[in-house]
């Protein structure tokens, strides 16, 4: 009797550590760099509160309370490590993210999104109009932003895995506390206070949706994400494949353009024109003329110092991305009647990694869609993908590791060579699962 007494208080007793870890992160804002004593306490607060949603959304979910008490203690870790990272400033926060946070609060904030600023789509410049009107540092509510969608992408990170596993299985609690510690994610808002957990959270939404029967948030959810990134671009085909496999119709999908063009209706009331918006992702295609920027790509693997046609290279990278997709979306179509949720998944996790593998003009943070899809399969079938999630992971660190750091952890060429062996091992199973699907035993 005793014994089931102590099991039954340990969701209380995780609950008691997690409301520790609160309020010493509480304590510790109080510590910040920058802005005056209410804003950091306010810093503080904000972080606790994104604490409480998190719980929330699980709850709302249908996550069971002895599980959801658990599940406080790493929400309110993962929180923890990340005030320890707001006050860092890197060269993308600097040279980029302050300014335009700045050009918005010297010209009136909302009032200025008419005027071209930055190279980001209109959404996320919505944002930045919003916090000029804030009294607290912007460098703080950049990087809140990001981890308001960590939690998000944990979150869709749980409806995905238990899409697969059911309500019973702790799964899905594993998969969400995964994702909040993943390095990549860890560093990419707190640390970078970059914002690539937007669009990858929207898109594990969104295909969580369309898995779930559910096809018009699914398409809205992607049509935001591709807003937000023009990165989403790398999981956009997969909605092919949903649509042919029957998750979603053809009218869904003619909701996507709808949806997108919805995200640009305030920038447009400001001043500014639709052209100028949809020249936004043209003109970043066309920014940086170099093959990788730090990427594991397969352009990685050209040793420095080799005169290359760095034009017919492109090219060559661009033809191959789209060879992979129309391989993966005709192969798919054959098999479409028979399709498996699992083989989706496999295929969205293919595309997240190859495309930005073989095409040219890659950053270093193009694989952040692709690690996470990576450590959800690793979660779901550990035996068949945890290897998988680790090559990918360690590619996409060596290539923080380069910027966030100024020097190489391990060439880049070794990342992009751990990424296409991850590629083979996904294209396997995904073979492997076909043909079971075809061959019952």
């Amino acid at each position: 009797m005793r014994s089931q007494e102590i099991r039954g208080q340990w969701p209380l007793v995780w609950s008691a550590g997690g409301l520790v870890l609160l309020v010493l992160l509480f304590f510790r804002a109080a510590a910040l760099e920058l802005g005056s004593p209410s804003a950091r306490l306010a810093v503080g607060a904000m972080l606790c509160l994104l604490a409480v949603l998190a719980v929330f959304l699980l709850n709302l979910s249908g996550e069971a309370f002895p599980r959801l008490a658990v599940l406080f203690f790493p929400i309110a870790l993962s929180l923890f490590l990340r005030i320890f990272l707001l006050d860092h400033q890197t060269y993308d926060y600097l040279d980029f993210l302050a300014k335009w946070a700045a050009f918005f609060r010297d010209n009136g904030g909302l009032a200025a999104l008419g005027k071209p600023i930055g190279n980001y789509n209109v959404p996320y410049l919505y944002f930045l109009a919003l916090i000029s009107y804030v009294d607290i540092p912007d460098l703080y509510l950049i990087k809140l932003f990001s981890i308001l969608f960590d939690a998000l992408l944990a979150w869709a990170g749980w409806r995905l895995v238990r899409h697969f596993t059911g309500t019973e299985s702790v799964k899905p609690a594993v998969a969400f506390c995964l994702l909040l510690f993943l390095p990549t994610v860890l560093l990419n808002g707190s640390f970078w206070a970059q914002c690539d957990s937007l669009y990858a959270a929207l898109c594990l939404h969104a295909l969580a949706s369309a898995l779930e029967r559910r096809p018009v948030s699914s398409v809205l959810l992607l049509a935001l994400a591709f807003s937000f990134k023009l990165q989403a671009i790398f999981l956009i085909p997969l909605w092919c494949v949903l649509w042919y496999g029957g998750r979603v119709k053809f009218r869904h999908l003619l909701l996507f353009p709808a949806g997108y063009l919805a995200t640009a209706l305030p920038a447009m009331l400001a001043g500014r024109s639709l052209g100028s918006i949809l020249g936004i992702y043209l003109e970043q295609t066309s920014y940086y003329p170099a093959l990788t920027l730090n990427a594991p790509s397969v352009f990685a693997l050209i040793p420095r110092g080799t005169q290359v046609n760095e034009a017919l290279a492109a090219k060559l990278g661009i033809l191959a991305a789209f060879a992979l997709v129309l391989a993966l979306l005709a192969v798919l179509f054959f098999f479409r009647r028979e399709l498996s949720d699992r083989a989706i998944f496999l295929a969205g996790a293919a595309m997240a990694l190859g495309v930005p593998l073989l095409l040219p003009h890659m950053h270093d943070r193009y694989f952040f869609l692709a690690d996470t899809l990576a450590l959800l399969l690793a979660v779901l079938w550990p035996r068949r993908h945890t290897v998988t999630a680790v090559l990918v992971q360690i590619a996409s660190l060596g290539a923080y590791h380069a910027y966030l750091v100024l020097r190489y952890a391990f060439p880049m060429g070794l990342g992009a060579l751990l990424n296409l062996l991850a590629l083979l091992l996904l294209l396997t199973d995904l073979v492997l699962e076909l043909y079971c699907q075809t061959h019952p035993q």
